[in-house]
């Protein structure tokens, strides 16, 4: 590959799994009509309906965009927060990408089903992880090859599940 274009979406698979990181940058879709995936597509499309929805800035797509108290507040919504790692995570590289553009924003993860919100901050700490991880996020995509699949408890309802395991 030419250049690794980082986004929230690489960010996300990452703190999931190297493998599902070097397909989706390959673009190798999972399966689309897998239910956990139509669900978090209608739960994003039917939730926070009173507010702006999925802005793109660069290489960035913010799902929701509000001013709480003059404050600049983005949200991201998730289906469940067991996978909050990579959703803070990928909060975390939205808010880090605003802040290179000259933005300074707070963040909320916001678990509709779950009726829970957690508010994230970047700081330096989490700016040098998310450094780290898009280093490790550039070597594994320009791999030629895909990382081994490696079995985990995220497999079970992986929608790339037959692309390691079939």
């Amino acid at each position: 590959m030419e250049s690794v274009n980082i986004n929230g979406t690489l960010i996300w698979y990452y703190y999931i799994c190297p493998r599902e990181t070097w397909l989706m940058a390959r673009h190798i879709t999972p399966d689309e009509h897998d239910e956990n995936i139509e669900w978090g597509r209608f739960l994003h499309e039917h939730s926070y309906g009173r507010d702006d929805k999925e802005i793109a800035v660069g290489n960035i797509k913010i799902d929701l965009l509000e001013k709480e108290n003059g404050d600049l507040v983005i949200g991201e919504v998730k289906k469940s927060s067991k996978y909050l790692q990579s959703a803070k995570m990928q909060l975390l590289f939205y808010l880090s990408e605003l802040k290179k553009l000259g933005i300074e924003a707070e963040g909320r993860l916001m678990f509709p089903e779950e009726r829970k919100n957690i508010e994230i901050h970047l700081d330096e700490e989490a700016q040098e992880e998310l450094n780290c991880a898009c280093k490790d996020i550039a070597n594994i995509v320009e791999s030629e090859l895909p990382p081994q699949p490696v079995r985990i408890h995220w497999c079970t309802n992986c929608a790339y599940a037959e692309m390691c395991w079939a």
